[in-house]
Order: C-alpha cells, then structure tokens, then sequence
C-alpha cells in the first residue's frame, strides 16, 4: 500500500482504548546537600508536572498519528479524576469512556527528580479488581461508544484492576459481534482472558510467562514459534504479534509470517516503546495494511520513540519518513 495514503487514512480512525489510566507526575528540584535528619538528598523543588500514562499513553499516540480516540477506564472521585479529566480534554482524547468509582482511588505515580537523577517513585493507586456494579457500568459505556461506531478496540492492560476477565470477554463479544477490530497490549494477569481477537501483541517475556514456554530467541529462533503455536491454541487469536526488544518483532497469522530486525539506533530509553507499538500496529491493521506493513512500521514506530528519554508519543512526520527510508517506498 502507498505509504501516503496508509497514513492519512488514520485522520478518518476512531479507536476505542479501555484499560488503566493514570498519572504520570514529576517533582523536579535541585540537589545540593544531604538532610540532616537522615541519610537522604535534599531536593529543592523546581517544577510540579502532571501527564498521562498508562492507557492514557496509547490514546496520547494515536492523537500523534491523527487517530480520534476514547479513552475507556475508571477513575476515583477524587481531585486526581478531575485532574486526569483535564488532561485529556487538553490532549484532544474524548473522555466519554470514563466512569467513576466512590471508593477507588485515581492511580498516581510520582517520580522525585534531583539534578536529572531519579531518585524515588511514590505509587498511589489500588490494583485490586474493580466491583462487578463497575464492570456493569464499564461494559454498558464502551458498548455504547462501540455502537455508535468505531473502528478499532485497544485492550491496554496495566495490571491495576479495571481489565478483568468478564470486562474482557463481554466486550471482546460486543466488538467480534460489532465487525469491530480488536487488539491487546496484555500483561500477566489476564494474558490468557484475550480470546477470540484481532491482534495479540505481548512482548517476548510475556509470552514466556503467560504460555510457560522457555524461548531463546538468540539460540533457538524456533522456540518463539513453539510458543506462538500453543498461544494460538489457546486464544485462537487471529495475529500474534511479539516485540523482541534487540531482535526486533515477529508477526504471524495462518497464512504468513515475518521476522522484522530491529534497526540500529542510540536508544535512550524504552518506556512507552509499546503503547506506541500497539498504538501504530492497530491502526495499521485497521487502515488495510498488509500483515508485513504492519510489523515493519511498528517496529520502526517503536525504535523511534526509544531514542528519546521518558515516555513520548511518536511523531507522524518523522515516522513516515523513517519509514519511507528504510522500507524503500
């Protein structure tokens, strides 16, 4: 598919994300002495900032790359909620998908930085599973955003106890039912919960853990499709679509498969390297592009945003650049 055309046709995508949304906040100071009331740095704060993470982080990427996203999740009755309200009316992510729990907490990692040097994160947040009066209430909102019509419904698993097996499977029947695409950025937990789906993309440790299959990619590249096959069996998934760090990605289906080396580059850091490779993978899939296509630009979507430090979403531009580069098109 010309290269143009896949990327504007992301501008026409709405994407559903329903997952863990949180706040990513950063206490930035100076450090210069060390307290005297303990053996800890003093840090004399500069600046207070607030951004979005989890889910938050894929619905940011899809933004970037001109999709209209809905961010689906749950969130406390607290000043954190109002906060992570704001935060993505200002980011352009609709925030309809929302619903509010009394006696759940909005989750909050604070990052205390001194001199550029991280040197504590505080986590407030409550990983247990959300009530089964929420996951009614959940189900009801995204299956309503589904009818009025999307065209893709991100799974964007954290761990914190809004994606539970009824909130899965209910709407995962909802959008199969709904012609709807559907793709998971799984963790752990619930790895095995994702049946049925268009596009399964776990990482390589992921996969090790959710199938018990031991996998060295380096070694025996065989035992990934080992893994994959007994994977497939279980979830009867469409795509299996794994990120292999250093190695690249490998994507398969029933028809084909691809091993995709990763490019060289100066990686600074990799947070967020896969909100962006489900972020480009799903809107790839959605906009027709063929299964090579999709892996290719999705682990050059990736590399990128691991050149920079700290979570950033991926700039399109710059995407359909490197791509046109290193995809000869």
């Amino acid at each position: 598919m010309n290269l143009e055309n896949l990327f504007e046709k992301f501008n026409q995508l709405k994407v559903a994300v329903v997952g863990d949304v949180m706040i990513d906040a950063y206490l930035l100071g100076k450090v210069n002495r060390v307290s005297p009331e303990a053996p800890v740095p003093v840090v004399n704060l500069i600046k207070h900032e607030e951004r979005l993470g989890g889910a938050a982080n894929v619905a940011l990427n899809l933004v970037a790359l001109g999709a209209k996203p809905i961010m689906c999740s749950c969130v406390g009755n607290d000043k954190e909620g109002l906060l992570l309200h704001k935060l993505l009316i200002d980011a352009g992510i609709s925030d309809k998908g929302i619903i509010t729990s009394e006696t759940r907490m909005t989750t909050v990692k604070t990052r205390v930085l001194g001199n550029s040097q991280h040197l504590l994160r505080i986590d407030a947040e409550q990983t247990s599973a959300i009530s089964s009066e929420e996951e009614v209430k959940l189900i009801q909102k995204v299956k309503e955003i589904i009818e009025e019509g999307i065209d893709v419904l991100i799974f964007e698993d954290y761990n914190k106890g809004v994606l539970t097996n009824r909130v899965i499977q209910e709407l995962i029947t909802i959008a199969n039912n709904k012609g709807v695409i559907t793709t998971v950025d799984p963790k752990k937990d619930n790895f095995l919960a994702y049946k049925n789906v268009s596009l399964f993309k776990p990482n390589l440790k992921e996969l090790v853990e959710g199938t018990g299959v031991s996998v060295s990619f380096k070694d025996k590249p065989e035992q990934l499709e080992e893994a994959i096959k007994l994977l497939e069996t279980t979830l009867n998934h469409k795509i299996s679509f794994v990120t292999l760090s250093e190695f690249g990605v490998f994507i398969k289906d029933n028809k084909e498969k691809y091993h995709i080396p990763a490019h060289i580059r100066n990686i600074a850091d990799v947070s967020g390297a896969g909100d962006t490779v489900i972020s480009v993978a799903s809107l790839c899939l959605a906009a027709g592009a063929s299964l090579k296509e999709i892996a290719a630009i999705a682990n050059i979507a990736g590399g990128l945003v691991c050149e920079y430090s700290g979570v950033v979403s991926i700039d399109k531009n710059k995407l359909l650049s490197e791509t046109k580069k290193l995809l000869n098109k």
